[in-house]
């Protein structure tokens, strides 16, 4: 059976990774070369994609509902099919990035954005803003699985917290600076910039090496070589690395053809039950319903929308990028934990600041409570919870399971993100109190989760991850 410290949550694998040695300085460290930090730039494109399309509709509306003679019933389809979209994607991502690799799944989820982000620039009428929305948002879906799982792949265990991380981060600058950007610019013009991104990826990945263990997967064992050299530096002496993966692989090889039942079987449980739980506890902890009525949360608490919009930009960039240097020096758990504590706090002070307006009690204060529960919340989101899942997400499940796990670890994450967003105005005006009364449990109850069930992945291969975690009929 798997061993788990409870204090610490470390793994022993079930399935004994070797220390390969070999002459010429053991094994190669991790070090950040010009195509490791070349393709994950050109990966997280992607996700400033994602971002864009985010911070996209709170700057156009009046824009948008004014050219377009919209109603708020149509507007509100316009803004919420992009996480239909997502979910159509993310079904499908999974398949996609086992059948045509990591760099073709992300070139083909950008063509769909461009033909999105084209449609809604030149609507004349909100059937073309509709299809657009919905083209983008499946093109979300799709980078939403494929990008943390590309960066995961391709970077050394000692980086590789940090640079996936960098998905999260450049999501937060996309949100941002297209919150930013639309104060100054008409809704079409923000539109052809939110393409941009997109052109910088789909010219950019065929000068990407495709992802090591995906090309091992599907028996290109050369390209497999040339990748992780280019990868790791020309000097680098890789062979310890290529025969981990190489007898990692061929191990997963003899085992069937996976289907999603399988993914349900006793051997593969921990992982599911890690993968989903996170996402289920990041989405339903509250996050959407801040993010995509922050500003009328802010008028409803008597603070200034306009200034809480502004001081939460501030925060959440920083404490992204702060999240980024932390991400290997503290490890995830400890990390996920401050994080998600951070939230509880948040959604309390902003709980206690509606029960204060409610009773009556302490005018004065209770909007600079919510304004400070708000960005407590919304820093110690960035901090963990927003990109942690993720990185976790995109090395728990082993090779063989990752595509299928990941399409439904993505579809829960964007389905939980539909549902709060949908909801959380009719729940905010039930009880205003009662709502993040109902967050601050969740997120304190991540803090349990995390400490019982999430292990420690910092400084271990995903092969000593995955043989960890999840144990296998065929053990060596």
């Amino acid at each position: 059976m798997v061993k788990q410290s409870e204090e610490t949550g470390e793994l022993r694998p079930l399935i004994e990774t070797h220390n390969h040695e070999f002459h010429g300085g053991g094994r190669a460290t991790g070090s950040a070369t010009f195509s490791l930090i070349f393709s994950t730039l050109v990966a997280v494109s992607g996700s400033y994609v994602f971002g864009t399309a985010i911070g996209y509709s709170s700057p156009s509306e009046a824009g948008i509902m004014t050219d377009l003679d919209l109603t708020v019933s149509e507007y509100s389809v316009f803004g919420s099919i992009l996480t239909v979209g997502a979910m159509i994607g993310a079904i499908v991502s999974g398949k996609l990035a086992d059948y045509i690799g990591r760099r073709g799944t992300m070139g083909f989820a950008e063509i769909f954005c461009l033909l999105g982000w084209f449609l809604i620039a030149f609507s004349k009428a909100v059937w073309w803003l509709d299809i657009g929305r919905l083209l983008v948002g499946f093109g979300m879906g799709v980078i939403s699985y494929v990008v943390p799982v590309f960066i995961a792949e391709i970077t050394p265990k000692e980086l590789r917290g940090a640079f996936t991380t960098v998905h999260q981060l450049m999501i937060c600058f996309g949100v941002s600076l297209t919150w930013l950007i639309g104060a100054f610019v008409n809704w079409r013009t923000l539109a052809l910039i939110g393409a941009i991104p997109s052109v910088i990826q789909l010219v950019g990945l065929p000068f990407t090496p495709e992802s090591p263990r995906w090309l091992t997967k599907n028996g290109q064992g050369l390209d497999c070589e040339d990748a992780l050299q280019r990868l790791r530096g020309m000097n680098k002496d890789i062979s310890a690395e290529v025969l981990e993966i190489q007898e990692y692989t061929e191990l997963l090889k003899q085992l069937p053809e996976p289907s999603v039942l399988d993914l349900f079987q006793r051997q593969y449980a921990r992982s599911l039950i890690v993968g989903l739980g996170l996402m289920v506890l990041q989405q339903f902890g509250g996050v959407n319903g801040i993010a995509f009525y922050v500003t009328s949360l802010f008028t409803s608490a008597g603070f200034s929308g306009n200034i809480g919009t502004i001081a939460l930009a501030a925060v959440q960039i920083p404490m992204t990028a702060l999240g980024v240097v932390l991400m290997d020096v503290s490890g995830r758990r400890p990390l996920l934990m401050i994080s998600a504590a951070g939230t509880c706090l948040g959604s309390l002070c902003l709980a206690l600041s509606f029960l204060f307006k409610d009773l009556q009690l302490w005018r004065s204060g209770s909007p600079t409570m919510a304004l400070a529960g708000v960005l407590v919340f919304s820093g110690s989101f960035s901090l963990g919870m927003g990109a942690i899942p993720w990185v976790i997400m995109s090395e728990i499940f082993p090779i063989n399971m990752k595509g299928l796990a990941g399409s439904l670890v993505t579809l829960v994450s964007w389905l939980g993100s539909w549902i709060v967003s949908y909801s959380f105005n009719f729940l905010f005006n039930w009880s205003s109190t009662g709502i993040f009364f109902i967050f601050s449990s969740i997120c304190g109850f991540t803090v349990l989760f995390v400490a019982k069930f999430v292990p420690e992945t910092k400084g271990r291969t995903l092969e000593e991850i995955q043989a960890a975690m999840n144990p296998l009929s065929t053990q060596s």
